[in-house]
């Protein structure tokens, strides 16, 4: 079995790769795992930290072969607004809400839920299910490299509201 302790971002690679591995968003934050190829083979990755990887990045094989990382459909609401402003409503009661959220120009998708569609619907949102690739927003602690704090160590925000006491 080969291994991979490295990688590279989409787009730094222009070599075909030698095969594929397709992982929902969910499965894409990685450090140590072993990877079933689309060829049936099978990879150890072992890198030093955690990375959330995206669509189109690249695990390199001990060997210098690179293996492609494709980001599987997933079952989204794609979330319209009014406008822009509307829109960007929209995205801070998500981003309130802590709900992990791919951000584009004219939608916003979002894994599917029933309680956060009747929430969006109530504020005046279109909302439609679909199945596509799913790449949230990094946030601000995969900023780098992909490293995740995680959310109970001490990153910098409370949840204290003082509105409700």
């Amino acid at each position: 079995m080969q291994h991979v302790h490295s990688y590279r971002p989409a787009g730094e690679v222009s070599d075909p790769p030698v095969d594929t591995v397709t992982l929902p968003s969910h499965l894409r934050h990685l450090r140590r795992k072993v990877l079933h190829l689309s060829n049936g083979d099978m990879v150890m990755l072992d890198l030093k930290e955690a990375v959330l990887f995206h669509h189109g990045d690249r695990l390199v094989l001990d060997n210098g072969d690179t293996v492609e990382i494709h980001a599987a459909p997933e079952k989204l609401f794609a979330i319209k607004g009014l406008g822009t402003l509307h829109l960007i409503e929209l995205a801070w009661h998500l981003g309130n809400r802590h709900l992990s959220a791919q951000i584009e120009e004219t939608r916003i998708l979002v894994p599917r839920d029933h309680v956060i569609r009747g929430m969006l619907e109530g504020l005046g949102a279109t909302v439609e299910e679909v199945e596509e690739p799913f790449q949230p927003a990094r946030g601000a602690y995969h900023a780098h490299g992909g490293h995740d704090h995680g959310h109970g160590q001490g990153h910098g925000h409370d949840h204290h509201h003082p509105a409700h006491d």
